[in-house]
């Protein structure tokens, strides 16, 4: 235990090099440490939301549009079901979580109920009379909605992920709620346009032959729908409108990148888009086919574009273009790549945290943390001697590799967090009392300097290593089951475990070797 290889050496004072070089970055202000050379270290320690202040929402996901647009879809399948068997019918439509129609004749009533049963899975099919009703089973409309608010839990963190923000809390609370918090958050009206907005774009031939006049008036043809733009008319003020086609030519869930950039020609900014080998090819064959033809770009309700379509489109990929501004170019390209959202989400609470309290928070945790530490100094120094210095050093060395930790991981502190880095200072020094007082034990034994040093490390050893491992169990479980501010806390307890049983068990071992061979110590100063 006294004999350290020039090997050993080498990695433990690495380690400390390492931990005081990813540490060291923190000395800087953020704009300082990301101009650092590529090869220097030059992450920074995340701070979370009550320390640095940002932006708090909770958002509701509007489940019941995704029920409707599949009770929609659904209508569209019945409808194609029951014209392809000539089973005539009225009414059919749908209200609320039901569809409904009506046969004509009853004695097609059971043909029609097998027909729609064919559809779609999970289906509540009943006959009264003339009437069928259609609904989903409890089990499917609870899997529908599930699956609407994980879904939107992950395209919104794509969305703020894309913005570059660091370290954001996203999770679900209740049935149909997405609590989201984002540390340092600058812009907070950005955000909530990008969460605010569905981002569902589909690509639709315009409907030729029909009257906008008369769609206006409520006479719209079927199979189409009219959409107002996203522009106002130039001359009216008012909105253009648009009679598009209900079936999709190309959807937007094709889309694998989608960046902005400006038009060679006008300087304008457009957004690029590519397809996957599906949608480029679905793309290339409707711009083959409708050629001198236009069509519209559709998001979320409202045409973007509706260009005419010069010559066929084949190398998968085209621009959408719309009087954007930069920023709106930006944005745009930012929601498509990150995919379009199942259902509206709605902001139902909103806080903004200022970085006021954060600072008050710091500057309390920082006066703690001199106070607990300069109180271990003075003890361990009154208590051991020599021995107590070489503790407070490690202790010291404990903290930086604790920063740096935390820098390496990316992980985010938290005010919690803190509370963890104050009590890993009382810890840090507890495996070195450990072992200073065995070491006491067996030089009251006899034994000589270097065999008591020996003794106390190899028989406390096993003692340190059991009552850090099950903290350190305890702090996994917490991060594991914990969320934000337990997240902290049990971050920087685990990472303080860690160095200080490195400190303890390597570092001051090293340090009480050394000082006792170079001095050729007859007795233990302990």
């Amino acid at each position: 235990m006294v004999y350290f290889s020039k090997w050993k050496i080498s990695i433990i004072l690495g380690i400390v090099f390492l931990g005081f070089a990813f540490a060291a970055p923190n000395l800087l202000d953020r704009q300082s440490a990301e101009s650092l050379p590529g090869w220097l270290p030059n992450e920074q320690v995340n701070l979370g939301l009550d320390l640095q202040g940002g932006s708090h929402l909770l958002l509701e996901v509007k489940v019941s549009a995704v029920v409707r647009e599949r009770l929609d879809s659904l209508v569209d399948g019945i409808r194609i079901a029951l014209r392809k068997d000539r089973i005539r019918y009225t009414g059919l439509g749908s209200r609320g979580e039901v569809a409904t129609f009506m046969v004509r004749k009853s004695s097609e009533l059971e043909k029609a109920k097998g027909l729609v049963q064919g559809v779609e899975q999970n289906l509540e099919v009943l006959g009264e009379g003339n009437r069928i009703t259609i609904s989903y089973t409890e089990q499917a409309l609870r899997n529908i909605k599930n699956s609407a608010v994980n879904q939107s839990i992950e395209i919104v963190r794509r969305r703020i992920d894309e913005t570059g923000t660091r370290e954001p809390t996203i999770q679900r609370q209740g049935q149909d709620r997405i609590l989201v918090q984002v540390p340092g958050l600058d812009n907070p009206e950005r955000l909530k346009r990008l969460l605010g907005k569905t981002a569902k774009m589909s690509f639709h031939l315009l409907d030729r032959k029909g009257s906008i006049a008369e769609a206006l008036q409520g006479r719209i043809p079927p199979g189409s729908m009219l959409l107002a733009s996203v522009e106002s008319n130039a001359e009216r003020g008012q909105p253009q409108y648009y009679l598009v086609r209900k079936r999709i030519a190309v959807g937007g869930d094709r889309l694998i990148d989608s960046q902005p950039s400006f038009d060679s020609r006008t300087g304008e900014p457009i957004v690029n888009f590519r397809f996957d080998t599906l949608g480029g090819k679905k793309f290339a064959d409707v711009t083959k086919k409708n050629v001198n033809r236009p069509f519209a770009i559709v998001l979320d309700g409202k045409v973007i574009s509706a260009p005419v379509i010069r010559e066929p489109i084949l190398g998968g990929s085209g621009q959408i273009s719309g009087n954007f501004t930069i920023s709106g170019a930006q944005d745009l390209a930012l929601l498509l790549r990150a995919g379009a959202l199942p259902a509206p989400l709605t902001i139902l609470e909103e806080r903004t945290v200022g970085p006021g309290l954060g600072a008050d928070s710091i500057a309390a945790g920082k006066i703690a943390s001199i106070i607990g530490l300069i109180l271990v100094v003075i003890f361990m120094v009154v208590t051991y001697g020599i021995f107590g210095i070489f503790a407070d050093v490690a202790l010291l060395v404990n903290m930086v590799l604790i920063l740096g930790g935390l820098s390496l991981l990316q992980a985010t502190l938290t005010l919690p967090g803190i509370a963890g880095i104050v009590l890993t200072i009382g810890m840090a020094v507890d495996a070195n009392v450990l072992v200073f007082e065995r070491i006491r034990e067996e030089v009251r034994a006899g034994r000589t300097p270097i065999s008591a040093i020996d003794a106390g490390y190899s028989r406390a050893i096993t003692t340190i290593i059991d009552a850090n491992l099950t903290t350190l169990i305890a702090a996994l479980i917490l991060f594991y089951f914990g969320s934000g501010p337990v997240r902290g806390f049990a971050v920087t307890l685990s990472i303080g475990i860690v160095s200080s049983m490195f400190t303890a068990i390597m570092l001051t071992r090293l340090m009480v070797v050394a000082w006792i061979k170079t001095r050729r110590a007859t007795e233990v100063p302990i």
